[in-house]
C-alpha cells in the first residue's frame, strides 16, 4: 500500500513526527468508528430501538438483542448508551437491560476480528468507493451506505498508521521494561488499559492499537491481555457519562456494566495462567496471525464472562438496586390496557381498553405540564428532563393506541360504539398536542436559561395565574372523561373561556410593560410565546370535555 511504502523509510524520525503519525492514526480510527456506526444507525432506523424494546422480555432474550444490535451497529458504547435511554425513558427494565449490556459485550467483539483481517492494502479504494457513494448520489438510502463503506475504510487505514506509529517502540529501552513490568504485574496492564480506554472512550481504539502492539512485536502476550482485561473496564465510562443526570434506573444501569466487567476482569486475572495457555493453543493450532489472536482472546473472555454471569441477571439487578437505592422514577411507556385478542372476540371491550389508555396518555400530559411549571420556576435541568420523558411516552402511547383504534375500525361497530371510536381518537390526537405545547414551553425556559432572559415579577405573577388555570382545565377534562362527567366538562368550558380573556389581557399588559420599558424584547417573546402555548393546551382540554358532552 502507498501509505506503508511511503511509511518504511521513516524508522529514524524524531519522537515528534512517531507521536504525530500514532495521535493521527487514532483519530482516524475513532472518525471511521463513529462514521461507520452513525451511517448503520442511519440505515437501521428505529428499527434498532424498536428491536431492542420489543424482544427484550426477558434477559436471556435480551442478551441475544444485546449482540445482535451490536453486530450491527459496530458499536457496544451505542448499544449501551442506547439502552441506558430506553432504561431512563421507561421503555426496558433493568434486568432487561442488564441482559442487553451483556450481549453487547459480546457482540463488540466482531470489530476486533474484522480488524484481524488483513485487509489495509485496500484501505484507500474503499474510502473512494464510500466517498463516490456519498458524493455522487442523491439517495439519501446510497450517502448512509457510503458513509458506512468510508468509516469501514478509515478504520483500517488508521490503524495502519497507529501501527507504523508504535512499531519503533520494540527498540525502546523504557516501553521494553514498561511491557515487562505489565507481564510480571498484570494489574499494571489492567490500570493501563483501563486508563486509557476510559479516556478515548472508545474499547474497539484500544484493542486495535493493542493488536497492533502485538502485531509489531512490540508487546508480549502476557503483556498483552491484561491491557485487554482493562480495555472492557475501561469502556463502562460511556455509560457512567450517559447515565448523569438520568433516572436511578438508569444509573443502576449503567452501574450493573461496570460491575459485570470487574467480575469478569478479576476472575480471569485469578486464571490467567490456564487462560493465557489456552490463547497460545489458539495461535498454534489454528496459525492465528497476532491481530487475530488477539481477536481470540477478545472474543473468548467475552464469551466465557457472559457464560458465568448470564444466570445471575437478578441477583446483579439486586445488588445495583441495594448500591443505589432510592424509587425508581421510570415512566412506564408501553401500554398496559390494549390486548389484541378483544379486538376480535369483543370491540366493546376493546374501546374500553383504548379508554383506560387514553386515560393513561391524558395523566402523562398532566404531569408533564406539572413539571415544565416546576421547570420555570426552579430551573433544575431534571423538571427539564421529566418533561422529555413525559412527552416521549405521550407520543409513543399517541402511535400505540392509535394503531389499536384503526385495528378495532375493522370490526363491525355499533352505532354507540362507533362514537366512542371517533371520539377516542379525536381525544388522542388533542393529548398529543397539549405534549407538543408542553415540550414548546420548556424550550423557551431552555431560551431564557440560555441567554439569561429575566421576567419581571409581575410578569412571573401573571404566568403563575395562567398556569394555575390551565391546570385545572386540563385536570377538569381528563376527570370529566374518566367519570363521563357532564359538571367537570362544563367547568372545562368556562375555564376555557377564562383562559382566552386572560390571554388577550396578558397580551395587552406586556405590550405596556414594554413601551414603559419595565420588560424587555427577548422577555416577551419569552412571555407571549408562553402564554400562547397556555391558551392552545386550554383549547385542547375543551375539546376533550366537549367530547365528553356531546358523548352524553
Amino acid at each position: 500500500m502507498g501509505t506503508k511504502t511511503a511509511i518504511e523509510g521513516m524508522r529514524g524520525l524524531e519522537v515528534r513526527d512517531l507521536l504525530f503519525l500514532f495521535l493521527g492514526g487514532i483519530g482516524i480510527f475513532l472518525f471511521g468508528m463513529k462514521f461507520m456506526s452513525d451511517g448503520l444507525t442511519k440505515i437501521a432506523g428505529d428499527r434498532l430501538r424498536d428491536l431492542l424494546d420489543r424482544f427484550t422480555s426477558n434477559p436471556f432474550k435480551g442478551v441475544l438483542v444485546g449482540i445482535v444490535v451490536t453486530v450491527l451497529l459496530q458499536s457496544s458504547t451505542a448499544t449501551i448508551v442506547l439502552t441506558v435511554g430506553l432504561v431512563n425513558a421507561g421503555f426496558m427494565t433493568l434486568t432487561q437491560a442488564i441482559g442487553v449490556i451483556m450481549g453487547a459485550n459480546v457482540g463488540t467483539t466482531t470489530t476486533a476480528f474484522i480488524i484481524g483481517i488483513n485487509i489495509t492494502d485496500y484501505a484507500l479504494p474503499i474510502m473512494f468507493l464510500g466517498t463516490f457513494f456519498i458524493f455522487f448520489f442523491k439517495s439519501k438510502k446510497l450517502n448512509n451506505i457510503g458513509q458506512v463503506v468510508f468509516g469501514f475504510g478509515a478504520l483500517f487505514l488508521g490503524l495502519e498508521l497507529m501501527g507504523d506509529g508504535v512499531e519503533p517502540l520494540k527498540d525502546n529501552a523504557f516501553f521494553a521494561e514498561l511491557t515487562l513490568s505489565m507481564s510480571d504485574n498484570p494489574i499494571l496492564g489492567v490500570i493501563v488499559g483501563t486508563v486509557f480506554t476510559a479516556i478515548i472512550q472508545s474499547s474497539t481504539a484500544a484493542i486495535g492499537l493493542l493488536q497492533s502492539f502485538y502485531d509489531s512485536g512490540a508487546m508480549s502476550l502476557d503483556a498483552a491481555l491484561p491491557v485487554l482485561f482493562g480495555d472492557n473496564i475501561g469502556t463502562t465510562i460511556t455509560a457512567v457519562i450517559a447515565s448523569i443526570g438520568a433516572s436511578v434506573a438508569a444509573k443502576r444501569t449503567a452501574l450493573s456494566h461496570v460491575i459485570f466487567n470487574l467480575i469478569g476482569a478479576t476472575v480471569v486475572l485469578i486464571l490467567l495462567q490456564p487462560f493465557t495457555a489456552l490463547i497460545v493453543w489458539f495461535e498454534a493450532t489454528l496459525d492465528l496471525s497476532a491481530p487475530m489472536t488477539i481477536a481470540f482472546a477478545h472474543g473468548t473472555y467475552n464469551v466465557a464472562n457472559l457464560l458465568m454471569q448470564v444466570a445471575f441477571i437478578g441477583l446483579l439487578a439486586t445488588v445495583v438496586t441495594k448500591l443505589i437505592p432510592g424509587k425508581s422514577e421510570e415512566i412506564e411507556y408501553k401500554a398496559k390496557h390494549l390486548d389484541p385478542t378483544f379486538i376480535q372476540r369483543a370491540p366493546s371491550i376493546a374501546l374500553g381498553q383504548a379508554r383506560e389508555e387514553t386515560l393513561r396518555m391524558a395523566n402523562f400530559a398532566e404531569s408533564g405540564l406539572d413539571e415544565v411549571f416546576e421547570y420555570l420556576h426552579t430551573n433544575n435541568r431534571k423538571n427539564a428532563e421529566r418533561t422529555i420523558r413525559y412527552e416521549e411516552a405521550i407520543n409513543n402511547l399517541d402511535k400505540t393506541i392509535t394503531e389499536y383504534l384503526m385495528q378495532i375500525s375493522n370490526r363491525s361497530l355499533s352505532t354507540e360504539d362507533s362514537f366512542t371510536h371517533t371520539m377516542l381518537l379525536d381525544t388522542v390526537r388533542d393529548i398529543e398536542r397539549i405534549g407538543d405545547h408542553m415540550e414548546n414551553i420548556m424550550e423557551l425556559v431552555d431560551y431564557q436559561i440560555k441567554n439569561k432572559v429575566s421576567l419581571s415579577d409581575e410578569a412571573k405573577h401573571d404566568l403563575d395565574e395562567m398556569f394555575d388555570l390551565t391546570r385545572r382545565t386540563l385536570q377538569d377534562a381528563i376527570y370529566a372523561m374518566e367519570h363521563h362527567d357532564i359538571d367537570a366538562a362544563k367547568a372545562t368550558e368556562k375555564q376555557e373561556d377564562e383562559i382566552d380573556k386572560m390571554e388577550r389581557k396578558m397580551r395587552k399588559k406586556h405590550i405596556l410593560r414594554m413601551n414603559e420599558g419595565r420588560c424587555s424584547g427577548s422577555a416577551g417573546i419569552v412571555f407571549v410565546d408562553i402564554v400562547s402555548n397556555l391558551e392552545r393546551i386550554g383549547d385542547h382540554s375543551v375539546n376533550i370535555a366537549e367530547a365528553v358532552l356531546n358523548e352524553k
